[in-house]
This record gives structure tokens, sequence and C-alpha cells, in this order.
């Protein structure tokens, strides 16, 4: 591949660089240069920019131990060249377009949850999961060891519904089926002396009306129903009462990524957001931070307005397999540095005081 530009061209404002590059600047920088790069190296500098928000450890650090940076996820010699020239030698970094607006990278949640420690060890379980029931990795049983290790109460299996068959939808009968395997998991775990009991819940796929695409009668059986939107994700008009139709279903517990925004592909919808949470609080139900790295939906800018509607905040991962329930910490941090106090946080509660909530939402 050639070698890339040094410093990105782009008519955002910039910010000087006083201090080595982080991961968060990397994965600008990135994703600038894929803008004007031809194939293959425009996919692969894609690719890199997603993964920054990833890495483990700052680019900048490894550089300075001596170690290479191919060691980190979507680095391959070509993309270490172009990372090393600008760690060396730090071009200005562009503010990013809303596209890729507040996003922190895994180094930033390391930070922010590093200052309080207890707010990590307080969470008692994950309200977002998908199994190999729809399109996940994992089994619940698989999922429920993750979840033990993690030390949590509960999580909530939410394997998509009938309406989104790309993502393997089931339907009312294998919802019954499913809770089944759930009845057995938990048995298994009551069994080895495990604290853990996995919920049953769905992710309900919504219409731009609110409605949902499952029987009534069979969300009623679950402990909780997380409800998202995600058809018509690319529309520039105002959304906002799609959103409090949404909340007015009487089935959801939860509005789930409530944006449906991807870093660097989907901005997301628009809304009077503050209406939104608004009657969310009026009616007592929870909005979403999903912490699956590229979504980190809701943000932190609409996250700080949450907190001042006063409405609950849920924490998840979105995860599509075991190894991803550690995604719980770019949720986590989301929700300390916007300031929401731990008794408006979904997941701090003890497991029955949250079905106990579910449940009178529901009535």
């Amino acid at each position: 591949m050639p070698q890339a530009a040094k410093s990105p061209k782009s008519s955002t404002r910039a910010k000087k660089i006083t201090a080595p590059l982080r991961n968060s600047d990397i994965a600008e920088l990135l994703a600038l240069q894929a803008e004007t790069a031809k194939m293959p190296a425009q996919k692969a500098l894609r690719r890199a920019s997603r993964r920054a928000l990833m890495w483990p450890e700052e680019a900048a650090e490894i550089l300075r131990a001596g170690r290479s940076l191919t060691d980190l996820a979507g680095v391959g010699p070509y993309i270490e060249r172009v990372i090393k020239d600008w760690l060396q030698d730090p071009p200005a970094v562009p503010i990013p377009p809303p596209i890729r607006r507040n996003f922190f990278t895994y180094a930033d949640t390391q930070t922010i949850l590093g200052k309080k420690p207890t707010w990590l060890a307080s969470i008692k379980g994950d309200l977002q999961m998908h199994t190999t029931w729809s399109d996940g990795e994992g089994s619940i049983a698989e999922m429920a060891d993750a979840a033990v290790e993690r030390g949590y109460e509960y999580i909530a299996i939410t394997d998509h519904t009938k309406g989104l068959k790309i993502a393997g939808g089931i339907n009312e009968e294998q919802v019954r089926e499913q809770a089944e395997e759930i009845a057995a998991v938990n048995h298994s775990l009551r069994s080895d002396g495990e604290n853990l009991q996995v919920l049953r819940s769905v992710e309900l796929n919504l219409n731009p009306r609110g409605e949902g695409d499952m029987d009534e009668q069979c969300l009623a059986a679950l402990d909780i129903v997380v409800g998202c939107f995600h058809s018509s994700l690319r529309g520039k008009q105002d959304q906002t009462e799609r959103y409090l139709a949404g909340l007015r279903n009487r089935s959801i517990n939860i509005l789930g990524h409530p944006r449906g925004r991807i870093y660097n592909f989907r901005l997301g919808l628009i809304a009077e957001w503050r209406r939104v949470f608004d009657l969310a609080a009026e009616l007592d139900k929870a909005v979403e931070i999903d912490g699956y790295p590229d979504r980190q939906d809701l943000s932190i800018d609409l996250v700080r307005l949450a907190k001042k509607s006063g409405c609950k905040i849920s924490l998840s991962t979105d995860s599509h397999g075991p190894s991803q329930l550690r995604f719980i910490e770019y949720s986590a941090a989301i929700a300390l540095k916007a300031g929401i106090p731990p008794e408006r946080i979904l997941n701090f509660m003890s497991r029955e005081d949250l079905l106990d909530w579910a449940s009178k939402r529901r009535e």
C-alpha cells in the first residue's frame, strides 16, 4: 500500500496538540485519511478507526514501551507506519463531525472509571445481550457463565423479535421455547450455588408508530422488555413523535439505543430529546446507554439532558458474545461522566427491586 499523507485535510476546525496523540485523536485522523484514500487502503483505515475505540492501551504508550502497534486490533504494517508518523510529528486534529462525535475510547473509560472504582463494582447486571437464538455467538449458558465471572445478580437475554429477520428475529413460539432453556440454565445456576438469575426478555422491534411486532400476551410473560427502532433510521426529519409513541407502548420498560447512531456509518435520528426524556420520566420508564463501542447510544450530551429530565437510565452492552460483556465499562463511564445519580440507574437495583419496577411499569 502507498504511504498515506501525514496530515489529513478537513474543513472542520482543528485543535492544536500539545501532548501525545490519544487514541481518540488517532481514530479521527484515520477516519479522515480514509475519506481520500483508495481501496484497499480506505477499508483498512476505516476499520482501524473503528477499532481504535476498543484498543486496550493508548497507542502512544505502546510505542513508548518499544512494542509493536500491530498488537492492536485493525493495525497492520501499513497502518502502523501511518500512526507512527503522527505520533512522532503530531498534526492538528480536527474536531470530529457529528457522525463521529462524543465517542469514548476504552482508554477514556478507564480514566473515568478509575476516579471512582466503586461505580463499576456496584453494577448488578446487564440489560441487553443476544444469543444464538437470534444473531449472537454465545449460548444462554455461555452468556450466564460470563456474567457469573463479573459477579452479577442478573442478566436480560434480549434476542431480536420476528420483524427483524436480518438479525434472526424469533417469534412467539420460539420465545416460549427459549423460556424452557432459560429455566434450565437458572436451575443449573442455583444447583451450583450461583446468585445469578437469567431474566426473560426480548429486544422488541418497534415500527415508526411505536408498535411492537409480537403478541402482547407473549410479552406480558417476560420479566422486562427493551423496545428498539430498527427501520427508517436515516431520515433527517424530526422523529419526536415516534419516540413518544414508543414510550407509550405499554409493553416496554426500556427504550433501547434511541438515536440509532453508529460510529462513522449512521448519524442517527433527530428529535426534541427533552420532550422524549420528560415523557420517560413521567411514565417512569428508562432510556438506554448502549455500551457497544461503535454505538454508545445515548451519547454523553444526551445523557446529560436526560439527567435534567429525571428519567431512569439503563446500562447495557448489546453483547453478541460472552467476551463483549466487558463493554459495560463504556455505558458505565458515560453515566458516571454525565453525573447520573445511582438511584436512577436500573443496573444499581437489586434483582427484586428491578423486577418489581418492571412489573409495575407494564400494568
